[in-house]
Formats: structure tokens, sequence, C-alpha cells
């Protein structure tokens, strides 16, 4: 019995929890995270929009199809410094791309340039369509068309409208 129970806590991190629904998805992120920004669940960022600011980190074409609203893009490639010029160091931002990696990585250079309040979308855009949250077009407009990044990529997008272009 003893060694039940230590196999289940040594594998508890694999179980679904606020942050993420899938298993899968879970231990694929898990894998990629470096862990260098602190995550926020889609549950919590959903009680705090009004007092973050949200950064897109995925390329404009695809922040162009949708994007979580009020999001303000900066890309990945083409992020600096001049991106945030306007943003005083203690503003509260939440960064996210498709999965959370390039927003990850987004969120390393905003610590360095003196950010002291990043966090990152757990799961990012995929993780808060699939949970069933609202994304924006270019118009403000509800869409249920979410840029999947490839085919590869998009197996991890389970609800809305997946477009690759």
């Amino acid at each position: 019995m003893r060694a039940f129970a230590f196999f289940l806590l040594m594998f508890s991190w694999l179980k679904p929890n606020a942050q993420t629904n899938s298993r899968a998805y879970k231990v694929m992120l898990e894998g990629m995270y470096k862990h260098t920004v602190p995550t926020v669940s889609c549950t919590d960022l959903k009680k705090e929009l009004k007092n973050v600011v949200l950064l897109d980190t995925r390329a404009k074409n695809e922040y162009d199809v949708s994007h979580l609203p009020e999001a303000r893009w900066v890309g990945y490639d083409e992020f600096n410094s001049k991106s945030v010029a306007d943003l005083p160091k203690n503003t509260p931002i939440v960064v996210y791309c498709t999965v959370g990696v390039r927003s990850e990585r987004v969120g390393e250079k905003l610590k360095a340039a003196g950010f002291q309040n990043v966090r990152n979308l757990y799961g990012s855009i995929f993780e808060w369509v699939n949970q069933g949250n609202t994304v924006v077009d270019n118009q403000g407009k509800p869409t249920q068309k979410v840029h999947a990044y490839s085919r590869t990529w998009g197996i991890w997008l389970n609800k809305g409208e997946k477009v690759y272009e």
C-alpha cells in the first residue's frame, strides 16, 4: 500500500489541474516550458483581465485571425523593448502565444528589461479556447477561428475553428 501511495505522489503532476484539462497537453507543456516565467491559469486570468496588460507574442498573421480580448500584439521575432516602452515596470503583464513557449521567451526578455510582474498564460490561446473562453477578430467581434500554427500543433486545439493560413 505504501508503494502505491508513493507512486501516486510521484506522478500526481500528471493529473489535470486548474491549469489544463488535458493530461497529454500538460505533459507536453511541462516538457517544453523552462519555468523561467511564472504561469497563470485561464481561470485566474479571467478574474484579473481588467487589471493586466495582455501581450500576444505570436506572428502578426496569427494575431489577425483571433486573439484574447484587449490583447496587444508585440510579436515574437519583432519583439523589442520599444514594444513596451510606454508601460511602467510594475505593470501586471500576461504574455501568451499558441501553447506558451514563445511567450515564455518574451516573458524572459521582459523580466531582463526590469518588468517585475510578468506571467505566462499556461497553455496559452489553445487552452484559453479549449476552456470555452472568447477570442476576438481584428474588429473586436467574437470569433471561433484560431490560428493553429501548424497541423502538428493543431492537435492540441480541441475547440474552435482551426486556421492554418
